[in-house]
């Protein structure tokens, strides 16, 4: 495969000490088989444990890997537009710092966009290693999304995405914070202007460090008056 000329990856971080450093690292030796350049953002959410401090060491061995730190926890949404506006190069792409997908297979969203002329390419999980609870929602919350925002996706809310800058520079500023409401927000005014999105299927693995926060009962609730909110918006 021909090497990109530049692209941009990121990793929302929020209590992930335990996973981000091998995430980190695992990606670095994917990076210069792809791209003549590249760059590492971590967005360190407010994480209460060692996570800005791991991070920040990463950055001082390696010049490519930068970090943007908020002072308290603001919500997955938040860390994604952070890199999402950060990012310096015309092709981004993010995953989670869970550890729970496998950089690698960026190969797959490369080639897809390749084959497809793309603007946005994202991930579908296969055989999705989360809680009963956690894929019941979100096959519920994928469906919600699909019917009231129309994007018709399988997996609206994976966290394992290829972008090109261009679509965040064109369409409206996002403005969601919380997250299950970012991607559904970004899909849907990518589509509204006109750009074009793909998919792939990618494998996810189990959490082997750390706890998910994503199943919080208050979380879910407010995500669905948001997504209310987000359909009367682009009505």
């Amino acid at each position: 495969m021909e090497k990109l000329k530049s692209i941009s990856v990121f990793f929302p971080a929020y209590n992930e000490e335990g996973n981000i450093e091998s995430v980190v690292a695992k990606t670095l030796e994917i990076l210069p088989k792809i791209a003549q350049e590249w760059e590492i953002l971590i967005i360190n959410d407010g994480s209460t444990d060692r996570t800005g401090a791991v991070a920040d060491q990463l950055a001082i061995r390696n010049k490519r890997i930068r970090v943007i730190h908020h002072q308290t926890n603001q919500g997955y949404g938040s860390g994604l537009k952070e890199g999402f506006y950060g990012s310096r190069f015309g092709l981004i792409a993010f995953t989670d710092a869970d550890g729970q997908f496998d950089f690698s297979e960026i190969s797959q969203f490369l080639e897809t966009k390749k084959k497809t002329g793309a603007d946005i390419v994202i991930g579908y999980r296969i055989n999705r290693q989360d809680s009963f609870v956690r894929q019941l929602f979100g096959r519920g919350w994928t469906f919600l999304a699909n019917f009231l925002l129309g994007i018709k996706v399988k997996d609206v809310d994976c966290g394992f995405k290829l972008v090109d800058k261009k679509v965040i520079d064109s369409i409206p500023r996002l403005i969601s914070v919380r997250g299950g409401m970012i991607s559904p927000e970004l899909l849907a005014k990518a589509k509204k202007a006109g750009f074009k999105i793909a998919e792939v299927g990618v494998h996810h693995y189990p959490r082997k460090r750390g706890r998910s926060t994503g199943a919080d009962f208050k979380v879910i609730f407010k995500s669905f008056v948001d997504l209310g909110r987000l359909w009367w918006q682009l009505r």
